[in-house]
């Protein structure tokens, strides 16, 4: 990813000529979630660039270029609030938690990763997280390999199976995740995966588990995939198909 991470962080790299994080906003808000906290890192300005001029890089908009002034011919995607926190460069995941724990309102909050997409439906994490009344749920999905896998017969030595990339049978966090404000003691200054650990040490932590799509972007390769996704089917746009 260095040929797009060099110049703007990853929340901000383009799928469909959106950032990858406005993939993930319109996600939530299609579920009715539309109060944001953004803990800004490497080439934060760019995020805070991207709200400080949200109606006119969203909407079309005429300027009168005499006497300078602008308007605004459409208004879309502007019933949302963002609070943007600078939580510093070098923080690790932990620690950003724990600096936007002062902008984190009433008992829960949702907590998700600024590179991966899905049609997870929301609403049924958070009355999976409800009912199973832990302090933390994580949305567990199926990785894709990176590599070739094969299957060997032992005892011929002969290979039975070669499968290309295969979406692999084990659950990994796909982010997605609903919190009781009492986990955030639970984070420190280290990794946010320390604090998950602690809390299934106590089972406080539960997994709900999404079979559908979801795809995160680590490759260029993987950038190049969600792109040509977006063309052919968009299957992570719920807010286009459940109307």
């Amino acid at each position: 990813m260095k040929e797009e991470t060099e110049f703007r962080p990853k929340p901000m790299v383009e799928v469909g000529g959106m950032p990858i994080l406005w993939h993930i906003m319109r996600t939530y808000m299609h579920y009715g979630y539309n109060d944001f906290v953004i803990a800004l890192g490497y080439k934060g300005d760019m995020i805070r660039e991207l709200f400080l001029n949200w109606r006119s890089n969203m909407n079309d908009f005429s300027i009168d270029m005499k006497s300078g002034k602008t308007a605004i011919l459409s208004d879309r995607q502007r019933d949302f609030k963002v609070t943007l926190v600078d939580t510093g460069l070098e923080s690790l995941t932990g620690a950003r938690i724990r600096k936007v724990a002062p902008y984190l309102k009433g008992e829960e909050f949702m907590l998700t990763y600024g590179d991966g997409v899905s049609d997870i439906n929301i609403n049924k994490v958070v009355d999976f997280h409800h009912a199973h009344k832990t302090l933390g749920t994580v949305s567990g999905v199926h990785p894709k390999s990176r590599f070739g896998l094969v299957e060997l017969d032992q005892q011929t030595g002969l290979v039975t199976k070669f499968s290309q990339q295969p979406v692999m049978r084990e659950y990994i966090s796909g982010g997605f995740m609903i919190f009781n404000h009492k986990c955030l003691d639970y984070f420190t200054d280290g990794e946010m995966e320390e604090g998950l650990t602690h809390l299934a040490d106590e089972k406080q932590l539960s997994m709900y588990t999404h079979e559908g799509f979801w795809k995160a972007v680590d490759t260029y390769k993987e950038l190049e995939q969600l792109n040509a996704l977006w063309n052919d089917g968009r299957p992570w746009a719920v807010w286009e198909k459940d109307k």
